[in-house]
Formats: structure tokens, sequence, C-alpha cells
């Protein structure tokens, strides 16, 4: 997440300011858009379909119960991805852009990210094995085969992180994409071989989050190798606070995100279905995530680059198409969710259980103040309002405890907790943005 001084944050976010856009609405949306941006993606768009033919063939091959399982390691997974370890890749892509922007090397600075990465994984796993038991009893029946699968697929995360940070700061966006997509097609690959062979194990189907992305991350790391200089060192004061901070609102966010498959296992441990078929339609729910994030990507550069300049007005125009392109995008995929999901998820995923419509809705619902959310939180980020969106994870971590503790069903009451918390979320990103409007100082 770049600030105003940073390479990445000043350099690139100028460039967009300076483009012009070569005609007509599709015209002035590539112009906004950083180069690499498509290349990345592509790639995001092969690893997103890899993800869900992962899951489609786990949903048609395995067992109810073991199904159940894997639906609680996938989130623990995707929890522990964009709550832990992407901050480094973010903090590690901010530093490796301003060092190559600087003509300066960026191996110490990969070597800090390195440091990092094995910090936080070594406390992954530390906790891991000494709450074996715990975990796999309260999260996958007894199970305990599948905590060390956890923790393996913790492990490519890591390594995952930076690699992707340090590809994207030496803005070798071709081969982050090609990383992408080969992680997603070995997920084809790996589901469709096990589901050929008859395996009927959630922990072979859970490995394939470990193999798919190191075997990726190999193929790519010559390239890699060969981008890095030696440089100047980079002293930990520089990384620590920062990367905290990081840290604390991308966990509360992706508690936020993974809470409902979480919550509903623990809240009905004798409905395995329930549990598959949830995770079924979070999955579904969550695809305007994905198709969000190249335009994501490009926001951020921009928005600093207005920041610094002083384009206030840029700043709000930026600010404004991105919140009109979320709602259109949230609105189209939550009325589509609505209608279809219940169809798609017994098709798509073989889901054992069925979902009423409204449980579909309050996650489209959730899933645009979600994706507002976002938007605003990189509007704090490009004005260096760290604090208050930390402040607004935290806000919407609250309401969501208050709602899933409440009366009611189990499933109305985790659906509605997820809309309820993303919503608070946006609510006081928007407040903290609104303060900071008047009082620029």
């Amino acid at each position: 997440m770049p600030d105003v001084a940073s390479g990445l944050g000043a350099g690139s976010g100028q460039a967009v300011l300076a483009r012009r856009p070569a005609g007509g609405v599709l015209g002035r949306a590539l112009a906004l858009l950083p180069p690499g941006t498509v290349a990345v993606g592509a790639g995001l768009a092969v690893l997103g379909a890899g993800s869900y033919a992962h899951l489609a063939v786990a949903g048609h091959s395995l067992p109810v119960a073991a199904m159940a399982q894997m639906s609680v390691l996938w989130s623990v997974v995707y929890l522990l991805g964009l709550g832990v370890f992407f901050p480094v890749e973010q903090e590690l892509t901010r530093l490796v852009a301003a060092r190559t922007a600087a003509g300066q090397g960026a191996a110490p600075v990969v070597r800090r990210g390195a440091a990092a990465a094995a910090a936080l994984l070594a406390g992954v796993l530390l906790i891991m094995a000494v709450a074996t038991g715990p975990l796999a009893g309260r999260l996958f029946d007894g199970h305990t085969e599948l905590v060390p699968v956890a923790g393996a697929a913790a492990l490519a995360l890591a390594v995952t992180s930076v690699s992707r940070g340090t590809l994207a700061g030496l803005g070798r966006f071709d081969v982050y994409g090609r990383q992408l997509a080969t992680d997603g097609g070995l997920r084809v690959i790996f589901a469709v071989g096990l589901g050929a062979a008859g395996i009927r194990s959630a922990a072979a189907f859970g490995l394939i989050l470990a193999a798919a992305p190191l075997l990726a991350v190999a193929g790519t790391a010559r390239p890699l190798l060969a981008g890095l200089r030696g440089g100047p060192e980079l002293p930990w004061r520089d990384v620590r606070g920062r990367l905290a901070l990081l840290l604390t609102t991308m966990l509360l966010a992706q508690v936020v995100i993974s809470a409902a498959v979480l919550d509903i296992r623990v809240l009905s441990p004798g409905q395995p279905a329930v549990v598959g078929a949830l995770l079924a339609a979070v999955v579904l729910a969550r695809i305007p995530l994905f198709a969000f994030t190249p335009v994501q990507t490009a926001l951020l550069p921009g928005l600093c680059g207005a920041q610094t300049v002083g384009d206030r007005a840029r700043f709000r125009l930026l600010m404004g198409r991105a919140c009109a392109a979320v709602l259109v995008l949230g609105l189209t995929g939550g009325i589509v969710l609505t209608v279809a999901g219940p169809w798609l998820i017994r098709v798509l995923f073989g889901a054992r259980a069925a979902l009423p419509a409204a449980g579909f809705a309050w996650l489209g619902a959730g899933v645009l103040a979600y994706l507002l959310a976002l938007v605003l939180g990189q509007g704090a980020q490009a004005q260096s309002l760290h604090a208050g969106q930390v402040l607004a994870w935290l806000a919407g971590v609250a309401v969501l405890a208050a709602v899933t503790l409440g009366p009611g069903s189990a499933l109305t009451r985790v659906t509605v907790a997820f809309a309820a918390g993303s919503a608070t979320v946006a609510l006081v990103l928007a407040a903290v943005l609104l303060i900071r409007r008047a009082d620029p100082a």
C-alpha cells in the first residue's frame, strides 16, 4: 500500500495522471490502468477458474463429511493467505518498486521481506503444532492429518507472497501473470486427476493448495532472480510499523469475508451438508471480488498520484468512478446470485443441502458492501489514514460478532452478519474520508 513519497505511489500515480484518454469510454478506462494490469488480470482469471474447478471436482468426488472438512480447510487457507501473507506481498511490492525507481538494487529488500514472511510462517506453524488436537477436533471432525495440510498450504502462501511481491515491484507483470495462470492450471490438473482416480480424501484435495502454488513459483524463479541486484541494506524500522498496520487491517478484513463458513461449522456441527452448501454459495458470491481485482490494482497508483500533486478533483473523480463500478458489479452479481444461486451450487459444486434465496441475497449484499469498503480503503491508504482503516475493520468485526451471537437460525445469522459487518466498514471508512476532506491538514 504505497504512500505518496514512495516510488510506486508517486511515480506510478503521476504516470497514470499524465495519460490522456484514447477516446471513448473504453479508451478512458484503459488510460487509467498501469502497464501489466491486463497480464495480471488474465492470470488471475485462470487462477480463479482453477480454484472453482478444484472445489467443483472435490464437491462431486468427496463424501458429505469430507467435503465439509475441505470447506473449512479452504476457508482457513483463504484467511491465512489474505489476512497474514498478502500484506507481505503488498509491502514488498512498495519497497522493491521504490528501490527500482531510485535505480538501486532490491536484493536487501527481498531478504527483509523473506525474513518477515518466514517469521509469520513460523508463528502460524507453531500455533498449529501446539493446538493440533483442538484445531482438528473443532474444525476437522478430529482428522488431525488436515492440520499439517493447512501448514503446508501456509508454507506455499509465504513463498508466493515473497515471489509475487518481488515480481510486482520489479515490474515483471508478465511473469506475475504467468505464475498465477500456472497455479490455476495445476489446480485443475491435480483435482481432475484425483477425481478420475476415485480419491475420496479431503487431505489429498487439500494438498493441491500447497503443491500448485509452490510449483508455479519454482517455474518463475529464474526471471525473478535475474532481476535482483545488490543495494543498500533496509533497516527493520522501515518495515515493521507499516507491515503491522497492514497485517491488522487485512486480517480483520479476512475475518469479515471468511467468518460465515467457519461460524456455520461451529454453530451447526451436525449438518456437514449445510457447511458445504454455504461454502459453494460463498465462492459464487465472491466472483465480483475476483472481477474487480484488476481495477483495484490500477486504482491505488492513480489515487496516490492525485494526492501527490494536490489534485483533489481528480482524486474525487477516481473514487467516484470506482464506487460506481462496484455498485454496478455488486448489484449485478447479487441479483444473479439470488436468482440462480440455489441451482448453481447443486450443478457446479454438487451441494447436498438447499439454501434459501434470502441467504444468497444477504451474501450478495455483503459482497457489494465489501467492495465499497475496498474502494474507500484505498482512498484512506492514499491519504495515509491507516489508523482509520484499522478502526473501520474493528467496527465491522464487532458488528459481525454481535449479529452472529444474536437470535435466529444459524444460517440467517452468519449471512446477515457478513452483510452488516461489511456495511459497517464501508460506513466508517466513508466517515473517515469525509472528516479528512473537511480537515485536509
